[in-house]
């Protein structure tokens, strides 16, 4: 699966233990960036290009961090067609993607450990959403109230 990734510079310590996971799991990575964690960088700029990355079809899926994952998520989910969401346990993980066809997974570094961290990334990549009819019709009522608020 190919894998959209970005941090800003709070994420970025876990981003590479991310990316080093997703390598080793199978996964083309595809790093957005920040680089390096030198100089503080703006958490929307990496949400944005994770989000359009996935929503346009160059990632499959997109994992963006940044210190809480909360301003990560609100970013990311400005850009029509992007699910996002904080999760820093398993079953929301993979419930998000089953239930709601979450399409990118938001961490927070200062909130959740590289291991656990691990095991949520895992349970995200390998989640599929169910299709189930509830379902389908929920994720419809998503996509129409996006539409019905997007201004071109």
């Amino acid at each position: 699966m190919r894998v959209a990734i970005g941090a800003d510079h709070a994420g970025f310590p876990l981003k590479d233990v991310v990316a080093t996971l997703l390598r080793a799991l199978g996964h083309e990575v595809i790093d957005l960036g920040t680089y390096d964690n030198a100089s503080p960088v703006d958490y929307p700029d990496y949400a944005e290009s994770v989000a359009e990355a996935v929503v346009s079809g160059k990632a499959e899926r997109g994992i963006v961090l940044c210190g809480s994952g909360v301003g990560a998520a609100v970013a990311a989910n400005k850009v029509p067609g992007a699910r996002a969401s904080v999760c820093h346990d398993t079953y929301t993980a993979h419930q998000g993607v089953e239930h709601d066809d979450m399409n990118i997974l938001c961490l927070g570094a200062r909130v959740i450990g590289a291991e656990l961290a691990k095991e949520v990334v895992t349970s995200f990549l390998t989640a599929t959403f169910d299709g189930e009819a509830r379902h389908q019709r929920r994720v419809e009522k998503v996509r129409a109230i996006e539409q019905k608020h997007f201004k071109p």
